[in-house]
């Protein structure tokens, strides 16, 4: 289904086709020229096939001869390989304080490692409480010791962000081979 200026086409096929005359081009690629609808429809039914609408927006309408169950059972196969072939990316968030201990972040640390291993976003929030938000260079310290320690396994991130009371950084995996 086509969508084009709020207007929807849909895929007019054999007797649904309504225009006096079309463009017919044959399934093998090759142009017939222009012949009354009915005599395009005789001709694809006499090789056992549909006469299927391209492009209803041309003068004359252009339509082609094809299977057309045929056709979209590949256009089907053609998405669903597509589906298959995508890598979706997710993004873990992994939270912490400003006073969090060493010890706990790097237990935090290998979480994330162990995302990025497994091709996910890691978004590093920093949730600050009450008058911690006047130390924003703690945050900045905990977030470069985390980009140090990851190293090799991201894409350089750029600087933090600060939100509210909450400053965050995500970190993209390295392309793996």
């Amino acid at each position: 289904m086509q969508t084009e200026n709020n207007t929807q086409y849909r895929t007019r096929v054999n007797n649904y086709i309504r225009v006096p005359q079309v463009r017919v081009v044959l399934n093998d690629g090759s142009n017939a020229g222009v012949m009354a609808t009915r005599d395009a429809l005789r001709l694809a039914f006499d090789q056992g096939l549909d006469l299927v609408e391209i492009n209803p927006k041309a003068s004359p309408p252009v339509c082609k001869i094809m299977d057309y169950g045929k056709f979209k059972y590949e256009e089907k196969k053609k998405q669903a390989e597509i589906k298959r072939n995508q890598k979706i990316q997710d993004q873990k968030e992994i939270t912490f304080k400003p006073n969090t201990d060493e010890n706990d972040l790097k237990h935090k640390l290998e979480h994330a490692k162990q995302f990025l291993q497994d091709g996910d976003k890691v978004k590093f929030t920093l949730k600050f409480k009450g008058r911690e938000i006047t130390h924003p260079e703690i945050a900045k310290e905990k977030f470069t010791w985390l980009v140090e320690q990851l190293g090799s396994l991201i894409i350089p991130p750029g600087a933090p962000s600060m939100e509210g009371k909450f400053m965050f950084l995500i970190v993209t995996p390295a392309k793996q081979k």
